[in-house]
């Protein structure tokens, strides 16, 4: 089983950047796959999930400080995430990492057994 994140990278505050995750390895489609964050000497901080609703539907949910600034979305196959994140703020710097996992509460880290090896974003004023 393999997640890879990109499109991490060095914006100013008030942009946008657009993150990417693909899984490999086994059939994501009724897992919830979610987006964290983690910045050195803090805890690993839930930011967006995925879940799978049945049939072809997934819903979306968001920490509070995601609301209305970020957007998850799912391929569908099941198997893919992008997280598009508007407005960016230098709170937002953190190292995000991609996840997929079938336990609840979808919040938080020990929900999740697969994990991508992360991708730095940086925002700067």
């Amino acid at each position: 089983v393999q997640l890879v994140e990109s499109g991490g990278g060095l914006v100013q505050v008030g942009g946008s950047l657009r993150l990417s995750c693909a899984a490999s390895g086994r059939t994501f489609s009724t897992y919830v796959m979610a987006w964290f964050r983690h910045a050195p000497g803090k805890e690993r901080e839930f930011v967006a999930a995925s879940t799978w609703g049945g049939r072809r539907t997934y819903y979306a949910y968001y920490d509070d400080s995601a609301k209305g600034r970020f957007t998850i979305s799912r391929a569908t196959d099941g198997n893919a995430i992008d997280l598009q994140m508007d407005s960016l703020r230098p709170e937002d710097t953190d190292v995000y990492y991609c996840a997929a996992g079938n336990r609840k509460p979808f919040e938080i880290d020990s929900s999740y057994d697969d994990w991508g090896q992360g991708t730095q974003v940086s925002v700067f004023s």
